[in-house]
C-alpha cells in the first residue's frame, strides 16, 4: 500500500493528479490570513468609550479612598478611647487637657505613663522612648507635671504610673518644636495625615494632631471629654469625633 502525502487542497487546473503519486497542491487562501485595520471612526469610538468609563471610575475610586482614610482614623480613635476610659477607671477622672490649646495637649504622656527622673530633671515615658524637661511641661501644657507619673520613693503608697495605651505605630506620634510655645514635646497624631498636603495645622505636611478637651465647657460631649481630628480629603473637611458616629463634612472645628 502506497503512502500519499497531500498538502493543501487540490483545485481544478492546478495540475494533474495521477493515481498513486504524491502531489503538492496550491492551498486556497484562508480568511484567517486577511488583515483588518481600524478606521479612524472606530478609533474615535473606542477612545470615547474609554473616556466615559474613566469618568465613572475616578469618582468611585475617590469615594473608596475616602472611606479607607476615615475607617482607619476611626479605628485609631477607638484605640485612644479605650485607653482614656481605662485611665478614667483607674483615676476616677479623665486625663487633663491643655485649656488654652486642644491641639497641643499632653494626652500622649498621660496615657503612656511617665517617670520623674530627678537626677536629670526630666520626665521620661515608661518605655524610655521620650523625654521632656520638667521646665518644658509648664511651657507646653500649662502644668507643672503629669498625673500618671511614677515619682521617686520607696514607701508603699508611692505612686506607680501605668501604661494605658499599647502598640502605637511610629506614625501615630510626633515630636514638634516649631509650634508655639516652641519647646519640644510629643503629641498624638493621625497616621493618615491630612491627607491632603494643603492641610497643615502644625505647619508640616502630613502631620495631623488629635485634639482633646476634658475641661471647661464641653458643648459636644458634656460630662466626659471631646476627642476629634479633621481630615481634608479632596478639598473637603471630614471631622472624625467621639461624640458622633457620623463624619461631619465641611463643618468648622469645635
Amino acid at each position: 500500500m502506497k503512502n500519499h502525502l497531500t498538502i493543501g487542497s487540490w483545485e481544478p487546473g492546478a495540475g494533474s493528479k495521477p493515481d498513486g503519486a504524491p502531489t503538492f497542491f496550491r492551498p486556497r487562501p484562508s480568511t484567517l490570513d486577511l488583515r483588518h485595520a481600524f478606521t479612524l471612526v472606530e478609533l474615535l469610538v473606542v477612545i470615547s468609550i474609554i473616556g466615559i468609563l474613566a469618568a465613572f471610575t475616578v469618582p468611585v475610586l475617590s469615594a473608596v479612598k475616602r472611606h479607607q482614610y476615615i475607617s482607619h482614623t476611626q479605628a485609631e480613635m477607638g484605640q485612644l478611647q479605650a485607653a482614656i476610659d481605662s485611665y478614667h477607671a483607674a483615676y476616677g477622672f479623665y486625663p487633663p487637657d491643655n485649656p488654652t490649646n486642644p491641639m497641643a495637649n499632653q494626652l500622649y504622656y498621660e496615657l503612656e505613663g511617665t517617670f520623674l527622673d530627678t537626677t536629670n530633671n526630666v520626665f521620661e515615658t515608661l518605655d524610655g522612648s521620650v523625654q521632656i524637661p520638667v521646665g518644658s511641661v509648664s511651657s507646653a501644657f500649662g502644668l507643672g507635671g503629669f498625673i500618671n507619673c511614677s515619682k521617686p520613693g520607696s514607701s508603699e503608697d508611692s505612686q506607680r504610673a501605668r501604661n494605658f495605651i499599647h502598640e502605637l505605630s511610629p506614625r501615630q506620634t510626633t515630636t514638634i518644636s516649631n509650634y508655639p510655645p516652641t519647646v519640644g514635646f510629643t503629641i498624638l497624631v493621625g497616621s493618615v495625615g491630612g491627607p491632603d498636603s494643603t492641610y497643615q495645622p502644625l505647619g508640616v505636611s502630613g502631620l495631623n494632631p488629635w485634639r482633646y478637651k476634658s475641661s471647661g465647657t464641653l458643648t459636644n460631649n458634656p460630662g466626659a471629654y471631646e476627642l476629634y481630628i479633621q481630615l481634608v480629603i479632596g478639598g473637603k473637611t471630614n471631622l472624625v469625633c467621639n461624640w458622633s458616629r457620623e463624619v461631619q463634612i465641611n463643618n468648622p472645628l469645635p
